[in-house]
């Protein structure tokens, strides 16, 4: 059977553990809040009136293309144009390439990030393989202007942080329903996250500070997952209404 990511390919040991994921989409969600494209994000409502819930219905695209048969990958993807395309329509206006592809470096930025953080760091070829599928999915979606390699967009990506991210009051906004939705414990705990994944660009602009004090506790954490005692930690600081979604990550995976 022919699947869109290869079963070797380090894509699948990435998005294989709920931990991973949810710092993929934590990191993701403070580089939406500045994206200058977010207005898009609040068009249909849904973003800040559930965001979690956003979060989980990206993830469940995003793992139908990692894991999937490919014909089946590719159905998702081309659903995920649709949906775009619907939005569009209603809207009577078109979204920017620049936000497609920045959409898309975000994946791939968090992917490589959030594994470095709990896992260890990747080689160049294993960058370059997550680089690859993702490019994959962009050039099926009909992103223009990709960049081949992961080293020839790595300059790209630079220049996307300084020309497309601002902070807005769709920013604080979004921030504040995450603190509405996460409560106050959780919320702090998710910006903590966030610094740790985020480039620099982003911590400025959100008035971050450099080092997250989860630096000192991300060994523990690694320890943990070792001795199978993760799950306690994931208990006691996600929202239990998730918890099903969450530990769902982790046997999709097998």
């Amino acid at each position: 059977m022919e699947y869109f990511v290869q079963k070797e390919s380090v894509v699948r040991k990435i998005w294989r553990k709920s931990d991973t994921i949810l710092f993929i989409f934590a990191g993701a969600s403070a580089e939406f809040a500045l994206n200058k494209a977010v207005d898009w994000l609040y068009f249909t409502g849904r973003l800040p009136a559930d965001p979690i819930g956003r979060l989980f219905s990206t993830v469940s695209y995003a793992r139908q293309i990692v894991f999937a048969e490919k014909k089946a990958a590719e159905v998702a993807i081309d659903k995920i144009t649709a949906i775009h395309g619907d939005i569009e329509s209603k809207r009577g206006a078109v979204i920017p390439d620049w936000a497609y592809r920045d959409v898309l470096f975000m994946l791939i930025h968090y992917s490589i990030a959030s594994f470095e953080v709990l896992e260890h760091k990747l080689t160049l070829n294993e960058k370059e393989d997550v680089y690859h599928v993702f490019y994959r999915m962009g050039l099926r979606m009909n992103i223009a202007n990709l960049p081949v390699t992961y080293e020839q967009w790595l300059p790209v990506r630079e220049a996307h942080l300084e020309q497309d991210l601002q902070k807005t009051n769709y920013t604080i906004d979004l921030f504040k329903q995450y603190k509405k939705h996460l409560g106050p414990m959780r919320y702090k705990l998710l910006k903590e996250v966030q610094i740790l994944v985020v480039p620099q660009k982003v911590k400025k602009l959100l008035n971050f500070g450099r080092v997250s004090l989860l630096s000192f506790f991300v060994p523990f954490y690694k320890l943990s997952r070792q001795l199978k005692v993760d799950w306690l930690l994931k208990s006691i600081i996600l929202p239990s209404s998730y918890k099903t979604q969450i530990k769902a990550l982790d046997h999709e995976a097998n």
